[in-house]
């Protein structure tokens, strides 16, 4: 995380008392999760802001980072100037955005006064360009055409469906790259495969994570309960005082499992193949769970493949994997 980001998060609950903190914590932690949907803001005032900031914008952050650094390497000859951040509160994906392609110009859309007035002050003097708008998101959302980049992360389950639709359909109208991210779970992934199929029928194509543009081939309905599945990754994240005090926790980072989608009007090649569970190693093999555009597939990868082996033994979930030389 960005070292100024770190240093600004970590005097927000100066003045707090930690039981406001970890009440407005619990009761963010249910519309996070996706219970929820509503048409009003979710963050309130700005002991709503502050407790969001310290407990999820790191979080947010790595995920969002994580997304977008996937779009850089699919297109390292491509530097978006204008990204609009719907829902961006307070701010975390305009960081992200900054990290990954430092000359960007970002306009933070939110309809929570509190969220943008918190993410001027966490930005101010570091990222001085940013213009924070309040703006509510989706019925009469009206982006400009044109935008190179459009993020919407962790808004779509603060949303009703409808919401939802006219959100995505905007992004898409408007964008020559869209970014939606997601929390890791069923849930999440049920509204970014959604979403996913909406901007593939506006006419763009995925260039992350999916190595295709063809219908999606987890299953439908993912129940881990049944042993389902569904399509999602993971970001390491420091853990902050009130993460800890919390969660009751004593570790000092977390993993923070993320859903995502990244299309795309531009015409860029996707992955050969994407890493879609952590990769498992007895001894002597490594064991990639892939999707590829034949569908999901298992491939073993052993000694005698020598720097392919090599190289499958560093392979971090989310990784991809160029599948040409005969897997």
């Amino acid at each position: 995380m960005h070292e100024e980001l770190r240093a600004a998060l970590a005097g927000l609950l100066d003045g707090l008392p930690p039981r406001r903190a970890a009440q407005a914590v619990e009761r963010l932690m249910t519309h996070y999760r996706g219970r929820t949907p509503t048409d009003a803001p979710v963050l309130r005032d700005r002991a709503d802001a502050v407790a969001y900031a310290a407990y999820r914008m790191p979080a947010t952050f790595e995920a969002v980072h994580a997304a977008l650094a996937a779009v850089a390497r699919r297109a390292p000859d491509w530097t978006p100037t204008g990204h609009i951040d719907v829902g961006g509160g307070t701010g975390a994906a305009t960081w992200a955005a900054a990290d990954v392609w430092p000359e960007v110009r970002t306009t933070v859309l939110d309809w929570a006064e509190p969220a943008l007035e918190l993410g001027r002050e966490l930005a101010a003097g570091t990222l001085p360009d940013v213009r924070w708008h309040r703006q509510a998101v989706g019925a009469g959302l009206a982006l400009p055409a044109g935008t190179d980049l459009v993020t919407v992360s962790y808004v779509l389950g603060e949303l009703r469906e409808s919401d939802r639709h006219t959100l995505v359909d905007e992004a898409a109208r408007a964008a020559t790259t869209v970014v939606v991210v997601e929390p890791g779970t069923p849930e999440g992934f049920r509204r970014i495969r959604a979403a996913r199929d909406r901007l593939l029928a506006a006419g763009l194509h995925v260039l992350a994570p999916c190595p295709h543009s063809a219908a999606c081939p987890m299953p439908e309905e993912a129940d881990p309960a049944r042993g389902g599945d569904w399509c999602h990754f993971a970001a390491r994240v420091s853990r902050s005082a009130l993460h800890r005090r919390v969660k009751q926790g004593s570790l000092a980072y977390e993993d923070e499992k993320y859903a995502y989608v990244a299309a795309t009007r531009a015409d860029r090649p996707a992955a050969a193949a994407r890493v879609v569970r952590r990769p498992q190693q007895p001894k002597g093999q490594v064991l990639l769970d892939l999707c590829t555009p034949e569908g999901l597939t298992r491939t073993t990868v052993t000694k005698r493949h020598g720097e392919r082996y090599r190289t499958a033994r560093n392979l971090a979930w989310g990784a991809e994997w160029d599948t040409s030389p005969g897997d």
